[in-house]
């Protein structure tokens, strides 16, 4: 693609960089064909290519982003599809990840909108703050169906409202800061992002890691002053907070890195993991130490079943008979990470019987906070990944990222993260999506 940046606007970094990425793309339109939100609404400008058009526009003019550009890229989920598909390498995420910043800086949204997502940034990195926004919005749950209108904020506020959960479970004491040591001989030292949304919708997600990891010899430390990962900021184009987020954890798991050592940082909400595997990148224009800092902990950083499989996981007990998993592949692992055999290839040495179903590519549509911001669309992602997750036959769902779990949770198959699993299997505790599957198959 050819490009026309004058030299004054490659002297920002961040358009240097998005010059090369446009100058990558060759227009063949292989993305639109992964694209989920191209794959529903049909729209070029709501397919990779389409959005690129318009990024190039809005940043070669320099002019403020116009309402139809806004609309287009923040349809975009960034599920990353397009960059599996992309035979050219276009590197799609840090283009509208400079899109979006950009929009951000030149953009003013309606002030419902620019309430909302005020809120939700504010809210939702912050663990205390988002147990009382949950509490708060489990009380006002029942009364989800009475907000009327067809308008984009009651949507908004009616998919709050129905993703709150009806339970909230209590805090885990094993999320706070400490060392969890390995049982018997020392074979690793890790550092766990505990994270901030999962640590209150589903403490038993830290809980199963640290049991499986120091059954396996490997100490866990959860450091003090880490926390969110910055990505639900960084992916709204909210700058500066989440490189704050973003230091706060390079600072916390250098300390250890400096100290006593560490083997990795380990993250299971995939969510994160591309993030923080991103660290180096977001900081290469940052002053030493923080460039340096952010490399070395990018280059440490590993999902939960990348250390299950270099650390050799082995299951202690046998699955039941014919249990079976239908595999959620989250977008941030398969597309971001490109990690797509371990986690199928751990629940196999399991036990597990595993299921993978039709469009494993295409995004559920969790997305972040994009089940909030736009319902309509998640809603329908929702829908045709639950269809094609329950023809598969399978008795459960099994997935990677909290963000999914979460949206595919409620009245279809029931949900565990992949991890709780593997505990199960390795001697800890029946998960709660287990024993309501196998009630489910008794009943059946």
């Amino acid at each position: 693609m050819q490009t026309s940046f004058t030299a004054d606007q490659l002297k920002d970094p961040d358009t240097r960089e998005s010059n090369q990425i446009l100058r990558t793309c060759v227009h063949c339109g292989f993305c639109t064909a992964t694209c989920p939100t191209f794959a529903l609404l049909g729209d070029e400008l709501d397919s990779p290519r389409g959005r690129i058009y318009l990024i190039k526009d809005m940043l070669e003019s320099g002019r403020p982003a116009t309402e139809e550009v806004v609309r287009h890229v923040d349809r975009c989920l960034s599920c990353l599809s397009c960059m599996t598909t992309c035979p050219s390498g276009v590197h799609y995420m840090h283009l509208v990840d400079h899109a979006r910043h950009y929009i951000e800086d030149t953009y003013r949204r309606p002030w419902p909108e620019r309430l909302l997502r005020r809120v939700l940034a504010r809210v939702l990195p912050h663990p205390g703050r988002f147990r009382l926004a949950l509490l708060a919005a489990r009380l006002a749950r029942p009364f989800a169906g009475l907000i009327p209108g067809g308008s984009m904020t009651a949507q908004r506020l009616r998919a709050m409202l129905r993703l709150a959960p009806a339970r909230l479970p209590a805090a885990d004491p094993a999320a706070a800061p400490q060392v969890h040591r390995a049982e018997g001989e020392r074979r690793g030292r890790v550092a766990l992002l505990t994270g901030c949304a999962q640590q209150v919708i589903a403490p038993e997600i830290n809980a199963a890691t640290i049991r499986l990891l120091t059954r396996m010899g490997i100490e866990v430390v959860v450091t003090a002053g880490q926390g969110c990962c910055g990505a639900l900021n960084h992916h709204m184009g909210d700058h500066d907070p989440a490189m704050a987020l973003a230091r706060a954890n390079i600072a916390a798991w250098h300390a250890e890195l400096a100290g006593e050592g560490l083997d990795a940082v380990v993250v299971n909400a995939s969510g994160c993991g591309t993030t923080v595997k991103d660290y180096g990148f977001m900081f290469r224009e940052e002053p030493a130490p923080w460039k340096e800092r952010a490399e070395a902990i990018s280059a440490i950083a590993l999902d939960i079943s990348e250390l299950l499989v270099k650390f050799g996981y082995a299951p202690k007990r046998e699955a039941p008979a014919g249990l079976a998993v239908a595999y959620h592949a989250a977008c941030s692992l398969q597309h971001g990470q490109k990690i797509v055999a371990p986690p199928k290839q751990l629940l196999a040495r399991a036990g597990f019987k595993v299921k993978e179903p039709a469009e494993g590519h295409l995004c559920c549509g969790s997305a972040g906070t994009y089940n909030l911001l736009q319902p309509e669309i998640a809603g329908q992602l929702r829908e045709r990944k639950l269809g094609n997750l329950a023809r598969t036959g399978a008795d459960l769902i099994a997935a990677g990222n909290i963000g999914c779990l979460t949206q595919l949770a409620g009245d279809a198959l029931p949900v565990a993260h992949t991890v709780e699993l593997l505990d199960w299997m390795a001697g800890g505790p029946e998960p709660a999506a287990v024993q309501a599957a196998l009630a489910r198959r008794r009943a059946a």
